[in-house]
């Protein structure tokens, strides 16, 4: 842009006259209404009704314009939350849309999903001030659900072609990211996904009263739109090797996502103990018409469910079998509340729809009769000195021991990558000791030419918006990658 040009765009921003913004003390805190616990407790529905638009407009009105963001450094996006809430503020939904989609490849999935309360909303100034952090999350959904209904989210538009290909191996968010981002820059894009639909996690392993399968699917109809190809069942490491895909794109991405569980180590925690993704993709294939009928060892109904963890997937898990009717529902955890690592606002949430937790306390053994599973004897924990991470470390509590009565116990201890150099027949493919996989911190790159890697596979086990940060980031340096790696051969010639 020409300095003109910049002056008028930041002319559009400011606030317009007799608009009133700033107005955390006069308007509270709102979010979307929720539907009754004892409604949402029966379904899987977004628990959520849709924000009401004179509401969503008064609490966008709230954000105090500071000088300094702290809202838009606490997300890994780094969104421009005050531009879009100040025209959200001021009814301007279009042009909000168009800022926070700047930034963002699926705002209406991170304002669903995303722990706001762990990082826009909590870097929130009106937060720190004591009214009520601005309900951001809440909002950015808002503005995209708008734009989607209305029709202002338009196709993806190919770039010019660039004579070059790209293979991305897994379809979760990262992939899906970079994938957007790699077909607007003008590439070929092929995303190989092992399973029978793409999405990765956000179709099989976040339940759809979080994440409605519907607003993942218009994203997935968006890409294939766009000329972005998806082979489903696509296995590498068994339909190709790793090395196949490299002589047959021109750059790879590995987004493949971390789904080795960890594994509970105490007496009789194979005797029947079920992993967390194994539970949540069968309900969801439920949830989606699809899944196999007649099998109940994966169905919560009428049965006494001991969750072990206290992370985002244990919160997942015990959600979903409220919904499943299940008797009863414990949740686990070895650290006291504050010291959980899952979504303060999901635990209120479970906690309402009749979740027990048992904080500070370990599973001893899995206790059973016969082959059935009959109790876990949990060890009662106290929280001792700080641990390397600087959280205080969980330790046995001596001569505190009780059983809890199950008849199905759900591992949530979360996820490692699995052995890929083995998988795909790669072993000059660089692994961290816990299986990650090694890649340069500027440019992804890993230790194969032209090899990029992505999201959890990458970073560990995180959130979904690290992942698209992480896409978004593996794009841009792709198309560096490719830009000199042309130039290169173009100039040979």
């Amino acid at each position: 842009m020409c300095d003109s040009e910049v002056c008028a765009a930041v002319a559009n921003l400011r606030p317009k006259k007799g608009i009133r913004l700033l107005r955390f003390v006069d308007i509270d805190q709102a979010y979307p209404e929720k539907r009754p616990e004892g409604e949402r407790a029966k379904d899987f529905r977004e628990i959520y009704r849709p924000f009401d638009p004179a509401k969503a407009k008064d609490q966008a009105a709230r954000c105090s314009q500071c000088g300094i963001p702290f809202c838009q450094t606490g997300c890994p996006l780094q969104n421009n939350i005050p531009d879009w809430l100040m025209l959200a503020g001021e009814g301007r939904l279009r042009e909000a849309y168009e800022t926070s989609s700047a930034t963002s490849t699926m705002p209406e999935i991170c304002g669903r999903i995303c722990p706001q309360d762990r990082l826009c909303e909590g870097s929130c100034v009106v937060e720190k001030s004591g009214h009520g952090a601005v309900t951001i999350g809440a909002v950015e959904q808002y503005i995209t659900d708008t734009a989607w209904n209305e029709g202002w989210v338009s196709p993806l538009k190919p770039g010019k072609p660039r004579g070059a290909s790209v293979g991305i191996v897994g379809s979760g968010p990262a992939g899906l990211a970079a994938a957007e981002r790699l077909r607007e820059a003008g590439y070929e894009v092929t995303v190989y996904e092992r399973s029978d639909r793409a999405g990765g996690l956000l179709m099989y392993g976040i339940p759809g009263f979080k994440l409605d399968k519907s607003v993942v699917q218009r994203r997935l109809d968006r890409l294939v739109e766009g000329g972005v190809e998806f082979r489903l069942e696509f296995e590498v490491g068994h339909d190709a090797t790793l090395e196949e895909l490299r002589n047959q794109h021109h750059a790879v991405l590995l987004a493949t996502g971390v789904y080795a569980a960890r594994q509970l180590t105490c007496p009789g925690a194979g005797n029947g103990v079920i992993p967390a993704l194994d539970y949540l993709t069968r309900s969801n294939r439920n949830d989606l018409g699809d899944a196999p009928a007649g099998d109940e060892t994966l169905s919560a109904r009428g049965k006494r469910v001991v969750v072990i963890g206290g992370g985002d997937t244990a919160m997942d898990c015990v959600r979903t079998a409220v919904r499943q009717g299940a008797a009863s529902v414990t949740c686990l955890y070895r650290r006291d509340r504050e010291n959980m690592p899952g979504s303060a606002r999901e635990v209120k949430h479970a906690e309402e729809e009749g979740v027990v937790f048992e904080w500070l306390s370990s599973p001893l053994a899995i206790l059973t009769k016969g082959d059935a599973i009959e109790a876990v004897r949990v060890q009662g924990m106290r929280l001792g000195a700080p641990d390397a991470s600087g959280r205080r470390a969980p330790e046995p509590d001596p001569g505190n021991t009780w059983d809890v009565a199950a008849d199905m116990v759900v591992s949530a201890l979360g996820f490692s990558p699995e052995d890929l150099p083995e998988i795909f027949s790669a072993p000059d493919l660089s692994v961290h000791r816990d299986g990650r996989v090694e890649g340069d911190g500027a440019t992804k790159m890993t230790s194969l030419d032209g090899v990029f890697v992505a999201g959890d596979l990458h970073r560990g086990a995180s959130l979904v918006v690290w992942a698209i940060r992480d896409g978004i980031d593996a794009a841009q340096s792709i198309e560096c990658y490719l830009d000199n790696r042309l130039a290169v051969l173009g100039a040979a010639e």
